[in-house]
C-alpha cells in the first residue's frame, strides 16, 4: 500500500478531490485522464461522488496498480446515468473504443472463430467465420480452442449430414448429380430434390440444440431412428445412424477425457476412479475462475456441455492492469456480451460484493439471446466446487506459461539488440517484403510485431506503382518511403527487409535523403529459403548461435512474406474476375460485381442458364442475354 503526495502536475490531488467531491451522487462512468489527454482509466460506480473522491483524498491508500493510475491522473471527465446496469453497458462501450492502460483488455473476438449457421437461403448453410455481423444468421462461440471449432464442425456435418459444397439451393437444385458425400451417407443431397426445405430446416433446428450443448437430445433422436430402422428391416439406415451415433460419443468422450485428465487429484477424476460416470450428461453449466498474482493474474471461463469441458477462455490480466471486483465484473460482461448462448446456471470460484452479483446476474440476462434467468452460484464444496479448483487450475496454469513466454520474449529482444548493437530494445519491429507475377500486380507487405507478436493493426499493403519492368530496389525503396511518411503510427524501433546487403544500402540512402534516422537491416535467406544471417549492408551478423533470435527473425521473415504473396494474389484475383465480366458488351463494374455477388464464382454465372442470369439483382434480359452470347461464343 502507498501513499501519494499531495500536489502534483497541473491539477493536485486536492483539486481533483475537490472537483470529485462536486459530482453528483448517481451511478455512471468517469473517465479518468493523464497530462497528455490521454484516457488512462475508465470505470462505473453506482454513486460518482462516493467512488471517484476515493482515488483523490489525501488519506487515500492503494494497491501499487491502483497507485500508479492516481499519480499519473491529471484530469477526469463523467458520464451519469438512470441506473448502474445503464452505467456498466456504457463502461464497457467506451473500454472497447479507448483501450485504456489500466483497464483489464479483452482479446478482440474477431480473432476467435463462431460457428454460423446462415439463414438467409431457404436452404441454410453451416460455417466457421471470424466475423459476426448483424444478419439473419445463427453465430455460435466464440470458440477459444481452434482445434475445437474444426472438430465440432466437422462432427456436425457427419451426424446431421448438411451439405458442405458451395453450391446455392433451390438455385441450383438438379443442376448437378450427387456428389461422392451422398453415396458414402454424409450428405442428405439438396442437389438432387430428395429433401424438402421444410425437412431441411428441421435439420437444422436439431443443429442449434447440438451446438447448444443438448448432447443427450441428440442421442435418444438417433438411437430411436436407428432403433425404427432395424424394426423395419433397414439394416443399410441403421448402420448409418449407428455411425452417426459414434461419431457423437467419439467428440463427447474425447472432451471428458480431457476434462478427467486435466484435474487429477480432483473431485471430478475421483468419480472416474471410483466407477462412476462422471457428470451427469444433462449438466450445463458456465465456470468463471480467478487465479491472482503480483504479475500475471489470470480469469478463466470453462464452458461444461452434457457433462463435458468444450471450450475454455483465458484473459490475463497484466502487471499494470488494476484488479478489483469492479474490474472484474466489467470483465465478465464484457466476455457475456459476445456469446450468443448463456446456461441458466453460472458458477464462480471467488467472491464478488452482493450487490455486484446482482448487477452481474442482470446484465448477463439481458445480454443472452433468449434473456431467461441466470443464477449465479458460488460453491464452497462438493461437485461444484471442485469444478471451480479445475477451472482455478488452468488458469494458473495459463498465467504461468504465459510469464514464461513474455520472458522469453524479452530476453529475445533484447539478445537481438546486442547482436545489431542498438540504442534501445526494439519493442516495435516492422518487416517489409515485395511480392509479384512478373512486372503486373507489384504489391509490397509490411508487418509489425510489437513486443515479439504479430500487430494486425499495424499491418500495410502498397500497391507499387508500374515500374515498367521489375525492380526490387525500386519497389522496396517506394514501399518505405510511403511508410515513413505516413503519420498513421510512430515509426519502428527496427526494420527488417527481406533481402541482402543491396536492399539495405538502398533503403539506407533512401532514408537518409529523407531526413529519417531509423535501424535497417536484411533478412539474408539460404540456399533452402530458411533465414541465415542478418545483414547491416556491410557484412553479415550470425544468428546460429543465438536461438531465441533466430525464431524470432525466421517467424518475422516468414510472416512478412506470407502477408506479401497473399496480398498479391488477391489483386491478382480481382483483375482476374473483373476483366472476364467486364468484356462483356453492357457489363460494367457495377453489373460485374452484383453477378459475383449472386453467384459467387465466374464458373457458376458461366454455366447458368438465362432465366437464372436475370434472378440477379439488377441484371436484365438484355445483361443476360449479353452474358450468354460472350460465354457461348469463348466455349
Amino acid at each position: 500500500m502507498r501513499d501519494f503526495p499531495f500536489a502534483r502536475g497541473a491539477m493536485s490531488e486536492h483539486k481533483l478531490w475537490s472537483k470529485a467531491s462536486d459530482l453528483p451522487r448517481t451511478p455512471g462512468v468517469y473517465i479518468i485522464k493523464n497530462k497528455a489527454g490521454t484516457i488512462i482509466y475508465i470505470g462505473k460506480s453506482v454513486s460518482l461522488r462516493n467512488r471517484v473522491t476515493t482515488y483523490f483524498a489525501a488519506s487515500a491508500r492503494h494497491d501499487d496498480k491502483t497507485a500508479k493510475m492516481v499519480e499519473a491522473a491529471d484530469d477526469f471527465d463523467f458520464i451519469a446515468t438512470d441506473t448502474e446496469i445503464e452505467a456498466l453497458i456504457l463502461e464497457n462501450k467506451l473500454i472497447k473504443i479507448h483501450q485504456p492502460k489500466y483497464n483489464i483488455r479483452l482479446k478482440d473476438a474477431k480473432s476467435y472463430p463462431y460457428i454460423k449457421i446462415d439463414y438467409e437461403s431457404p436452404f441454410p448453410t453451416i460455417s466457421i467465420t471470424r466475423r459476426r455481423l448483424s444478419d439473419r444468421a445463427k453465430y455460435f462461440g466464440p470458440y477459444f480452442n481452434q482445434g475445437n471449432v474444426h472438430e465440432i464442425l466437422s462432427a456436425v456435418r457427419r451426424i446431421f449430414r448438411v451439405h458442405s459444397c458451395k453450391h446455392s439451393f433451390p438455385r441450383d437444385i438438379g443442376r448437378f448429380r450427387p456428389c461422392l458425400y451422398k453415396q458414402i451417407g454424409h450428405c442428405v443431397a439438396p442437389c438432387g430434390g430428395e429433401v424438402s426445405r421444410e425437412e431441411y430446416a428441421a435439420i437444422f433446428r436439431e443443429i442449434e440444440s447440438f451446438l447448444r450443448g443438448n448432447f443427450v437430445a441428440v442421442r435418444t433422436l438417433l438411437e430411436g431412428q436407428m432403433q425404427k430402422s432395424a424394426e423395419e428391416l433397414k439394416f443399410e439406415a441403421a448402420v448409418m445412424y449407428r455411425d452417426r451415433l459414434a461419431t457423437l460419443s467419439r467428440l463427447w468422450d474425447k472432451h471428458r477425457v480431457q476434462f478427467v485428465a486435466e484435474n487429477i487429484g480432483g473431485g471430478v477424476a475421483n468419480m472416474y476412479r471410483e466407477g462412476q460416470a462422471g457428470l451427469a450428461d444433462d449438466v450445463e453449466y458456465d465456470v468463471i475462475a480467478l487465479h491472482r498474482d503480483t504479475v500475471y493474474s489470470c480469469l478463466a471461463v470453462g464452458t461444461i456441455r452434457a457433462g463435458a469441458l468444450l471450450d475454455n477462455q483465458y484473459v490475463i490480466i497484466g502487471p499494470e492492469q488494476i484488479l478489483t471486483s469492479d474490474t472484474i465484473v466489467s470483465l465478465i460482461c464484457e466476455i457475456y456480451s459476445q456469446r450468443e448462448y448463456v446456461p441458466k446456471d453460472i458458477l464462480v470460484g471467488f467472491e464478488l460484493p452482493e450487490s455486484s452479483a446482482l448487477v452481474l446476474e442482470e446484465y448477463i440476462r439481458q445480454s443472452s439471446e433468449e434473456q431467461k434467468r441466470v443464477k449465479l452460484h458460488f460453491p464452497i464444496r462438493g461437485e461444484r466446487r471442485s469444478l471451480c479448483n479445475l477451472i482455478e487450475k488452468n488458469a494458473m496454469l495459463h498465467a504461468s506459461q504465459h510469464a514464461i513466454q513474455v520472458e522469453r520474449e524479452s530476453k529475445a529482444l533484447i539478445q537481438l539488440a546486442q547482436l545489431l548493437s542498438l540504442e534501445v530494445v526494439p519493442q516495435n519491429i516492422e518487416a517489409v517484403d515485395i511480392s509479384n507475377l512478373g512486372t503486373e500486380h507489384i504489391t509490397a507487405g509490411l508487418v509489425s510485431f510489437v513486443d515479439a507478436k504479430p500487430n494486425k493493426k499495424g499491418y500495410r499493403t502498397y500497391k507499387i506503382r508500374e515500374l515498367g519492368q521489375v525492380d526490387d530496389y525500386g519497389s522496396m525503396r517506394e514501399a518505405v518511403l510511403r511508410r515513413v511518411r505516413s503519420e498513421s503510427s510512430p515509426l519502428p524501433d527496427l526494420l527488417l527487409l527481406d533481402g541482402g546487403k543491396g536492399h539495405v544500402n538502398v533503403i539506407r540512402t533512401a532514408l537518409a535523403e529523407a531526413g529519417v534516422s531509423l535501424p535497417v537491416f536484411g533478412m539474408v535467406k539460404d540456399a533452402y529459403h530458411k533465414t541465415r544471417t542478418l545483414t547491416d549492408g556491410d557484412g553479415d551478423i550470425d544468428l546460429s548461435n543465438a536461438g531465441a533470435v533466430f525464431h524470432l527473425v525466421y517467424k518475422i521473415q516468414e510472416e512478412v512474406h506470407r502477408f506479401a504473396g497473399n496480398r498479391m494474389m488477391n489483386s491478382k484475383r480481382k483483375t482476374l474476375k473483373r476483366s472476364s465480366l467486364e468484356d462483356i458488351p453492357g457489363i460494367g463494374a457495377r453489373k460485374a460485381q452484383l453477378l459475383l455477388s449472386h453467384f459467387k464464382s465466374i464458373k457458376a454465372i458461366r454455366e447458368a442458364t438465362l432465366q437464372q442470369l436475370q434472378e440477379a439483382k439488377g441484371i436484365g434480359k438484355n445483361d443476360a442475354e449479353a452474358v450468354r452470347k460472350y460465354y457461348g461464343s469463348i466455349e
